[in-house]
């Protein structure tokens, strides 16, 4: 029995390697079709300051875009946000920078925004915003620049400068939340929606 029912796979709209792992071990079957689309452009235009409306917007963008360019086809679009009160982060751009956001993240607790959308033909079908709350440890210079030096350029893949199922677990004391949204994929109410769809097996 194959868990995906759908005639073509599902599109994950997304280059992230940790929403393709959670739905390749979820044993869907999906193709990987990044969203062209200027993400902070976006964001500006939109005049959103709520960290999930910006999360769900860009969600929803992603979404949309690629099912435009593949009839028939349920794309899935994902973005996460990271807020600190009320300052937003994004990727970091080179080392310097992800060891500021660490700095200013260390000590305290900061929340994960991150949302996913389903589109079929440019339209949406689904969206959903989850939030996840994170405690850092109080960090010293030393043991950030160590960490830095570990965790290599994948410190400038996500937003924070860490992935906690790799070597950012280590900078943290606590978290409230699921673990997929974490991940940057509300996996969950994904999979409800997709059963209720009758794409599911299981």
């Amino acid at each position: 029995m194959t868990i995906w029912l759908g005639k073509d796979p599902l599109i994950l709209a997304s280059q992230s390697r940790a929403r393709q792992m959670l739905l390749a071990n979820a044993g869907i079957s999906f193709d990987a079709v990044p969203a062209d689309i200027d993400e902070r452009a976006l964001q500006k235009n939109s005049g959103l300051s709520a960290p999930g409306e910006i999360a769900g917007l860009l969600a929803r963008e992603k979404a949309c875009f690629v099912s435009s360019k593949n009839p028939g086809r349920h794309v899935v679009g994902a973005d996460q946000t990271l807020a600190l009160g009320n300052r937003l982060f994004s990727k970091p751009a080179g080392r310097a920078q992800a060891e500021d956001q660490l700095r200013l993240l260390a000590g305290g607790t900061h929340e994960l925004h991150s949302a996913v959308a389903v589109a079929r033909d440019g339209k949406v079908m689904f969206s959903d915003v989850s939030v996840a709350r994170l405690t850092m440890r109080a960090l010293t210079g030393s043991e950030i620049r160590a960490y830095l030096d570990e965790a290599g350029e994948a410190v400038t893949s996500s937003v924070g400068a860490y992935q906690l199922e790799g070597l950012g677990v280590h900078l943290f004391d606590y978290f409230e939340g699921d673990h997929f949204t974490i991940l940057g994929l509300p996996l969950l109410p994904l999979l409800a929606f997709l059963r209720r769809e009758q794409l599911l097996g299981i």
